[in-house]
């Protein structure tokens, strides 16, 4: 099975219909630990620095035409004290899980990356192992204060 990259940034975008696609693929493959297509789509529109960013990029890869992962990643502007790197989502297609489709994608990300990279993810998340295997750790617990909008 062989795996293709194709890589955005904001020198090289996806045509409307990519990005659309590309924001599909995560909504529905992400499932219980995803996010609101608005939301997957501005953290693609930073990579993509279709606003003011610091920008990032976005892993595709595709088996026989069809997209199989998608990883997003945003540069956060911030060395020392924050990673340079968010790794804001990673998926695989359901159907193409456990054939090493996002190790592929997580091992490139941080191949292409320049700095260190962040994620999160939720303790219920199989993902977990794999982000554990290929070298991430917990160094935090994440809090958060949301305010309350009326």
């Amino acid at each position: 099975m062989e795996k293709n990259l194709n890589i955005y940034t904001y020198s090289k975008k996806p045509s409307n219909k990519e990005k659309e696609l590309i924001v599909k693929f995560l909504f529905e493959n992400l499932e219980q630990f995803g996010d609101p297509e608005r939301d997957i789509l501005k953290a693609v529109d930073y990579a993509l620095n279709e606003y003011h960013s610091f920008g990032g990029m976005i892993l595709t890869t595709k088996i026989d035409n069809e997209l199989v992962g998608v990883a997003v990643i945003n540069y956060t502007g911030m060395k020392w004290y924050i990673p340079e790197n968010i790794l804001v989502y990673i998926a695989t297609h359901k159907k193409y899980r456990g054939k090493g489709i996002g190790k592929f994608l997580m091992q490139k990300a941080i191949e292409m990356t320049d700095g260190d990279i962040a994620l999160h993810v939720e303790p219920d998340n199989p993902a977990r192992f794999l982000y554990e295997k290929v070298g991430f750790t917990s160094k935090y617990l994440e809090m958060r204060y949301k305010k309350g909008v009326d």
